[in-house]
């Protein structure tokens, strides 16, 4: 009997050591990818997104380092944001310009940036009226992000762009619109949250549904 404790005991052993070697190696790999990512991001990004990310560069650039945007989005995301760009604004398609290795690294720099989830309250299903969301929008939005989401330079996002609305999804628009971005002029929307606008979440699907059916179909 105790030969076969000591024998179960070896073995939970031998596992927490195979485990802590493996986190040490996962750990290594990760710090080398953001390492990696960090020269990518200066070369490239830096110029419009700032040193720090938050959109200080000398260039118009958004703030993408900030913890509702990144608790938002998924790598798969961020990977696509950056490949494909925003065409007819100054975020060009970066798939033709750096290697599958270099986004990957970048990446998992963005991704370094998180230090906590933001919790959010986010209806199953979205759907609004688009007419009502065209009366919020020009109340509420058209000031930073322009008519029919067309944008303003170092005001708001092209939300009429035809690569914002295809990789990013509702639930990450109605994020957006009613939890804002710390640190930018984005502040929430959402009733109950600290932001200059208090808005039904019903409001927000409406505002959402507006700008989806700003995609050309």
């Amino acid at each position: 009997m105790k030969k076969i404790l000591l024998g179960f005991y070896l073995l939970v052993i031998i596992g927490i050591v195979i485990c802590i070697i493996n986190s040490e190696i996962f750990d290594s790999e990760s710090s080398k990818a953001v390492a990696a990512g960090e020269k990518v991001y200066n070369k490239n990004c830096l110029v419009c997104h700032g040193n720090t990310g938050k959109g200080e560069g000398s260039n118009a650039g958004t703030s993408i380092n900030n913890q509702q945007f990144l608790s938002s989005v998924s790598d798969k995301d961020l990977y696509n944001y950056v490949k494909y760009g925003r065409e007819g604004t100054g975020m060009p398609a970066y798939g033709p310009r750096v290697s599958e290795e270099e986004l990957n690294h970048l990446v998992a720099f963005m991704r370094d940036w998180q230090t906590k989830e933001i919790k959010v309250d986010v209806p199953k299903t979205i759907s609004g009226n688009p007419e009502q969301g065209l009366k919020q929008y020009n109340l509420y939005c058209l000031t930073c992000h322009g008519e029919a989401g067309a944008g303003k330079l170092k005001l708001g996002t092209v939300l009429s762009n035809p690569q914002y609305l295809k990789y990013t999804t509702d639930t990450q628009v109605w994020i957006d619109t009613a939890y804002g971005r710390e640190e930018t002029r984005m502040s929430p929307s959402l009733k109950g949250l600290e932001g200059a606008r208090q808005l039904k979440k019903e409001d927000i699907s409406d505002i959402v549904s507006y700008i989806r059916s700003l995609e050309k179909k």
